[in-house]
């Protein structure tokens, strides 16, 4: 079951990547914090539905415990959003997703936890060919990289802040993810996905705050659509991760971080950002381990 919960997480965040992507403008210095207003608002609701239909059970103890993983996860999101308005989707979501690589590393070497035979084979081609598409995708030459902004009529400089912010973003998960496989064995997964939710509803009304009321920003619902399906994939794609991580995290870290691989063909699809016959490789050998770990599932 972890592995269909985790391909539904993979396909809602890929989803999530490219809408935010469109809802963020360079010249638009609070488009990350909208975003965060956004997610916030949608993950609220879904936190009263949860709370107020489906009857889970929440304390603000359970916040408090939680909290250490919520503030990872967000402040590394965060820094996803900023990356949004300086780099293409292209590059961006793949160097965030090596993370997936870092957890398994830090899940074997700290929690003892193992693999078992092809897995190891597919985790391993998760991880290289996320690593990979990075190297060939950062390596790309100018010409390409134009090639690549021309449809999309936006252009990026490859500065040290564009490469910095999906860094932070990868650093910032991977700790996030390696303390919820620790925490969420001693809470129910229910209880915490709204500890999580609740936290990200206070945050985006605090730039809310800082957007409308401090900045007075002017809020078009018109520009502001993309954001707010890209909030919903987010909701759901995380409702969905947290049930497959708490029952195989070894195995859905690397293989939910493989969304970047379908984030960088909706890139191509609908951004019309250009990809060479390396990318293609390297998004087949992360394909090639989705698939590898879903059929040898224990």
């Amino acid at each position: 079951m972890w592995f269909w919960l985790a391909l539904i997480a993979l396909l809602c965040w890929s989803g999530s990547d490219l809408f935010c992507k469109i809802g963020s403008k360079p010249n638009d210095k609070y488009s990350h914090l909208k975003i965060v207003m956004a997610v916030g608002m949608v993950m609220g609701l879904h936190a009263c539905f949860e709370i107020f239909v489906n009857g889970v059970s929440i304390t603000f103890s359970d916040i408090g415990k939680y909290l250490p993983v919520s503030a990872l996860y967000i402040s590394s999101m965060i820094f996803g959003y900023v990356a949004l308005r300086y780099i293409e989707l292209s590059i961006s979501s793949p160097i965030q997703n090596t993370s997936g690589a870092l957890v398994a590393i830090l899940c074997f070497f700290i929690l003892d936890e193992r693999l078992v035979g092809m897995q190891w084979v597919a985790v391993g081609l998760v991880c290289v060919g996320l690593v990979a598409l990075s190297i060939v995708t950062m390596r790309d030459d100018d010409e390409l990289r134009q090639m690549r902004q021309s449809k999309a009529n936006v252009k990026y400089t490859k500065s040290f802040i564009a490469l910095l912010l999906p860094i932070l973003y990868c650093i910032l998960d991977a700790a996030g993810t390696f303390a919820d496989s620790i925490i969420i064995e001693t809470m129910d997964e229910n209880t915490a996905n709204v500890a999580y939710e609740l936290t990200f509803l206070a945050m985006g009304l605090v730039c809310a705050v800082y957007v409308l009321l401090i900045k007075k920003e002017r809020i078009v619902l018109k520009a502001e659509y993309p954001k707010v399906i890209g909030a919903i994939f987010e909701t759901a794609g995380q409702f969905a991760y947290i049930f497959a991580l708490s029952a195989n995290s070894i195995a859905t870290a690397p293989m939910v971080s493989a969304y970047c691989a379908v984030s960088v063909l909706w890139s191509r699809i609908f951004l019309k950002e250009k990809l060479s016959y390396k990318q293609y490789i390297c998004i087949g050998a992360v394909i090639a381990g989705i698939i590898i770990l879903g059929f040898f599932e224990e």
